[in-house]
């Protein structure tokens, strides 16, 4: 198969506390012949792990000496980083060269050149990180997870769209149920900025269904959760260390005696299958939501079985032709005509 029947994706091959032994391990387990990698960073970094890499694996290297870190200041970092590993990336999406760019580097940088590089949507202000999180009764769309610490009720109200418009292309559905995260479901409870924007999208949406708790996250019963970036990120973190703590505290008592690692034994199918539903490495990836391209991001401490679903994740949207559905969704919706929140602090 041609290059160009391929679909293409840009990665930042220097982002993220494991690359870029993360990066290419993690590709090396994403050998699809519908898949084309455009790796960038710095090439004698990649020695020995470019080696690693299958043969049946389509990609190139680009190179770059240019590198951002995470204890810079996006300040700092905005001078550089249109080219570095990262900048670079993102501009091959900007030119068309490649459909999607995956990084695990600093989110606020990242967000701020992907933002500078590839604009947002006409009426949208600001990105919003979105992932799919499993829940016992159906997958759910949460965002923001960590793009905007500080949201406006507008830019709220712009996360329910985008990620309304997602979740109907990636489940498929046409009554998307939508919630507003806060510290009850009471009306009467949480902040002004909540109650405001609750307020607006019961007006744009028939199927908003009010407020959700943190609980909710685990119960799959609606298809997106809205949150500001601090909640929001906040919430993944504490999902994600809960889960690591079960998983600590199932695999001690199972081996704390001879009775209990045979039964463990015993429901090792079983056991395995838990593991994984509980495994946050096996929901690795999110989309940055409101962009003139896809851009995704993976967790900064990814291992390599991380940063390969996150690549998943992505050829995923690409199969689904998740951006274009976006806009027809944002033109559908008529921001424009929501001037009452446009306003809004």
């Amino acid at each position: 198969m041609a290059i160009s029947d391929r679909k293409i994706i840009a990665i930042d091959g220097m982002g993220g506390d494991n690359a870029p032994e993360a990066v290419f391990k993690g590709l090396s387990q994403c050998c699809s012949s519908n898949l084309h990698f455009i790796i960038f960073g710095n090439e004698n970094a990649f020695g020995k792990f470019k080696k690693t890499l299958p043969r049946s694996l389509s990609y190139e290297i680009r190179h770059t000496d240019t590198v951002v870190t995470s204890d810079m200041d996006v300040t700092s970092s905005l001078r550089s980083g249109k080219n570095s590993s990262m900048g670079l990336a993102i501009r091959a999406v900007q030119s068309g060269e490649a459909a999607a760019v995956i990084s695990s580097g600093n989110t606020g940088l990242y967000m701020a050149l992907a933002k500078i590089i590839l604009k947002t949507i006409e009426g949208i202000d600001r990105p919003a990180i979105a992932s799919i999180l499993p829940g016992k009764n159906g997958r759910t769309v949460c965002l923001d997870l960590g793009a905007n610490s500080e949201c406006t009720v507008k830019n709220l109200v712009d996360f329910a769209i985008v990620g309304e418009a997602l979740a109907r292309s990636v489940f498929d559905k046409r009554d998307v149920k939508l919630a507003l995260l806060n510290i009850g479901t009471e009306e009467t409870k949480g902040a002004r900025l909540v109650k405001k924007t609750s307020e607006i999208l019961k007006k744009l949406f028939e199927n908003y269904v009010g407020f959700v708790e943190g609980d909710d996250f685990g119960k799959g019963n609606v298809d997106v959760i809205v949150a500001d970036g601090f909640t929001g990120n906040v919430a993944l973190k504490t999902i994600e260390g809960t889960a690591k703590y079960i998983a600590y505290e199932l695999k001690k008592s199972l081996s704390a005696s001879i009775i209990s690692k045979i039964g463990a034994l015993i429901a090792m199918s079983s056991l395995n299958a838990l593991k994984k539903k509980f495994d946050p490495r096996l929901y690795n990836g999110g989309i940055l939501l409101g962009l003139n391209g896809i851009v995704v991001k993976s967790h900064g401490n990814s291992d390599e079985v991380g940063f390969a679903n996150s690549v998943r994740f992505t050829a995923n949207i690409l199969r689904n032709n998740i951006f274009d559905r976006i806009r027809e969704q944002l033109e559908k919706s008529k921001i424009s005509c929501a001037s009452e929140y446009c306003e809004e602090k």
